[in-house]
């Protein structure tokens, strides 16, 4: 079975491109708002061309990595397209990342700068790492000079213990030394098929690596999305930025699609419930990109008080599953209209979407983006396409697919079968080509000789109104192998037992479905972009097996 989405008319161009384009278009319009301080389009091409001088002073040339270890500032944006119009490749770096994490990522990168905050255990530790590395520059972003200018004030005179004090050895230097030149950048030829972005992924599974997409890959996301949710409007739309920019997701629906239209992105440094609801009650957002823990968690705040969000012309939820249930109360209590995506980092990273107009079925991740088709391949023979209704891995062609993985000639091979992206997730396309994802082919559980889909009990658990999060693992068994076993939270605590919910479950899934052990906890490990994570559930359950035997 093949779902092939609308056709993508624009032509490949650079993502620099992009930016000279809303400058030329939108110029007088704000680009960024951070926390009260509004930065326009032509500040922002500006404050770029004196960064992307800054940065080739420094030697960063065509294919120099340049790793951004930053939290959502207007910095980010300024030096992602100042490393861009350098012709040098941005290397995305989680700024939680432990030691081990972060030093791996400049190596295998190879990244010669690194540019971070001065928040003082980030800076410490990334100071610390590229002093081991091949790192020679290291740039320092102050928060206050990203902020207003009584907020900057004050975060001065109250936070300066938080503040770091970067070092006077050579190599490190300040933001402000960065864009002190009056020159000129030098011109630098870009082609759209040379490589933009190193986006690491894997790393709940393994040694992460790094998929190369390029300038067109990450362009045709962007445009793909305009076409998805329709043309440009006359009035300026408004994207809420609470997801971290270095995270494929929101570098396309945040950074490349508002640009891409001229939005305003509202930059978020982290997500804090409260501070979220101010800020999209002040700002008032067109579109609110997220994941589905961050939508529950409004909806357990809509749960106790009015939360108007009917002005947010589409919530896009992407990096996780959507439970159907949190979807329908999202929808009861806030008034908005939540639209599922799915993709991955390979692939820049959106694949399919629920259509914009709502008409979306029960469970579906969408139909294929434009420019996009979605392919069904047997798992065991991946030549071999299945038919209508019929499960198997999700496979993807288009323009945002990447070029390959960073170093890894035998690891791109694997992800391809025929030319397609082999997503590694399991589901089937219905007669109207909606796709509805099984589960992700890594968290299979092999159970007594039988496939176990976690997510089909996810999703069974999710129906019960006091569940607020659910996560199914495979858990060691001396008989089976594997069971099956879930951790929930609950939205007011103790309100019902482990034992009620497996009742709850037993005519929703099979006996060989059935967790062996419901734990309910106050809460559940996640990643930085809010994501459930299983790989500490994983290993707590091995230690714990390990030890009894």
């Amino acid at each position: 079975m093949i779902a092939q989405g609308p056709p993508l008319s624009a032509e490949p161009r650079s993502l620099g491109h992009l930016l000279d384009e809303a400058v030329r278009r939108f110029g007088d319009r704000p680009a960024i708002h951070f926390l009260g301080r509004r930065t326009s389009y032509v500040e922002l091409g500006r404050i770029v061309k004196r960064a992307t001088r800054g940065l080739q002073d420094l030697g960063v040339a065509p294919g120099t990595r340049v790793a951004l270890c930053l939290p959502n500032t207007p910095h980010y944006p300024i030096l992602y397209f100042a490393t861009l119009k350098a012709g040098g490749v941005v290397v995305n770096v989680n700024p939680l990342y432990v030691d081990r994490e972060l030093k791996h990522l400049l190596e295998d990168s190879g990244a010669e700068v690194i540019v971070t905050c001065d928040i003082p255990e980030i800076h410490a530790r990334v100071a610390r790492i590229a002093a081991t590395t091949g790192v020679r520059h290291v740039v320092t972003c102050p928060i206050a000079d990203a902020l207003p200018p009584l907020k900057r004030l004050a975060y001065r005179l109250l936070k300066h213990r938080e503040i770091a004090e970067p070092s006077s050895e050579p190599g490190h230097l300040r933001f402000r030394n960065l864009i002190h030149n009056r020159n000129a950048p030098e011109p630098v030829a870009i082609a759209p098929d040379d490589v933009a972005v190193l986006q690491y992924t894997g790393g709940t599974t393994g040694t992460p690596k790094a998929a190369m997409l390029t300038h067109a890959n990450l362009v045709s996301n962007a445009d793909a999305t305009l076409v998805h949710f329709g043309d440009e409007r006359p009035e300026q739309d408004r994207v809420l930025g609470v997801l971290p920019l270095f995270h494929v997701f929101a570098l396309t629906t945040v950074l490349n699609f508002s640009v891409r239209i001229g939005a305003q992105m509202i930059l978020m440094p982290r997500f804090n419930l409260a501070q979220a609801l101010t800020t999209i009650k002040n700002t008032r957002p067109t579109y609110f990109p997220a994941v589905p823990t961050i939508y529950g968690s409004i909806v357990g705040a809509a749960a106790k008080q009015r939360v108007d969000l009917s002005f947010v012309r589409f919530c896009i939820s992407g990096g996780a599953p959507l439970p159907a249930e949190l979807k329908a109360d999202f929808e009861r209590l806030t008034g908005a209209m939540l639209i599922e995506g799915y993709g991955l980092s390979e692939a820049s990273p959106i694949i399919t979407c629920q259509p914009a107009d709502g008409s979306g079925k029960r469970g579906s991740a969408g139909i294929a983006y434009p420019g996009t088709t979605i392919e069904i391949r047997d798992r065991e023979d991946p030549d071999r396409l299945l038919p209508t209704g019929e499960n198997g891995e999700i496979c993807a062609r288009g323009p945002q697919v990447m070029r390959g993985y960073w170093h890894r000639p035998d690891e791109t091979e694997e992800a391809f079968a025929d030319g397609a992206l082999r997503t590694g997730d399991v589901g089937h396309l219905d007669e109207d080509g909606h796709l509805f994802i099984v589960d992700r082919i890594k968290d299979l559980i092999l159970c007594g000789g039988f496939n176990v889909y976690p997510r089909v009990i996810e999703d069974a658990l999710y129906e019960h109104p006091a569940v607020a999060e659910a996560v199914v693992i495979g858990a060691p068994d001396s008989y089976r192998g594997q069971a099956p076993k879930a951790f929930v939270t609950l939205i007011d605590p103790g309100t019902v037992t482990s034992e009620s919910l497996r009742d709850f479950l037993r005519d929703k899934v099979s006996k060989i479905e059935m967790p062996r052990e419901i734990e309910i906890r106050d809460t559940l490990p996640k990643t930085l972009i809010g994501k459930l994570s299983k790989k500490e559930l994983v290993e707590e359950e091995l230690a714990k097996s390990a030890y009894r035997h």
